[in-house]
């Protein structure tokens, strides 16, 4: 258990964020959990809803909202995000479509950079936006590298199977296709950290028509190559 800071009230706050970091909770169990009577927690996580720090997921239970994911996309010294953005401009203008750079918060997925095509059709996902890790080809970089464990647990209600996240291990990349949401499909590439770990998902996304059913080689060797840029940036600062 962390240290108590003193300020009564930022530690129950702590505890409640923590809690959601892990998975969405109903009231019981995030009182069951944090150890905060349920009244105090139910206070507690209706004032961070007021403030979008918490939501309510379609089963009624709290869950980490947008402003985290807001407050984490501005910090103008993140230095994964300074690197990121011109390659992802050159990823758009490569792949002619969407590209994001997703970066994982607890068993979600935040966009931390995006950019977008000038013209035609898009995929927006402004910069803040939290995602769920069950669908979408980042969503499958983020997990496909994790333990064994972690993926069982993840793809118990995904759109894909441990065996197409040993399939993304192999080859270096993901391809989604209307699993996020119809209409849609990405192509996705690891980004490493100076150790080797996978510490974000870069994403070209957009129409079905424009990314494909079935993967275009050019396509995928443009954002492996955005990922493997970047990645070379890193071990590098």
């Amino acid at each position: 258990m962390e240290q108590s800071t003193g300020v009564g009230v930022f530690d129950k706050i702590d505890l409640v964020l923590s809690a959601l970091e892990r998975s969405p909770l109903a009231l019981a169990d995030l009182s069951l959990t944090t150890g905060i009577a349920r009244p105090t927690a139910y206070r507690l996580a209706t004032a961070l809803e007021q403030r979008r720090y918490v939501v309510r997921d379609d089963q009624g239970r709290f869950a980490l909202g947008p402003r985290l994911g807001e407050l984490a996309a501005g910090g103008a010294d993140d230095w994964l995000l300074r690197a990121a953005i011109p390659v992802l401009t050159d990823l758009r203008d490569a792949a002619g479509a969407s590209a994001q750079l997703y970066r994982p918060r607890g068993d979600l997925r935040l966009c931390v950079a995006s950019v977008e095509p000038t013209s035609g059709l898009r995929d927006s996902v402004p910069a803040g936006t939290l995602l769920p890790m069950n669908a979408g080809s980042a969503a499958q970089v983020l997990l496909a590298w994790s333990d064994e464990g972690r993926i069982a647990r993840a793809c118990r209600d995904a759109r894909f199977t441990p065996e197409d996240l040993a399939r993304v291990r192999k080859r270096g990349w993901a391809h989604s296709v209307a699993e996020r949401e119809a209409g849609l499909a990405s192509l996705s590439a690891p980004v490493h950290g100076p150790d080797g770990q996978v510490r974000a998902a870069i994403s070209a996304s957009g129409p079905i028509e424009r990314i494909g059913r079935a993967v275009r080689a050019p396509m995928a060797k443009a954002v492996v190559h955005a990922g493997t840029r970047l990645s070379e940036l890193l071990a590098g600062r």
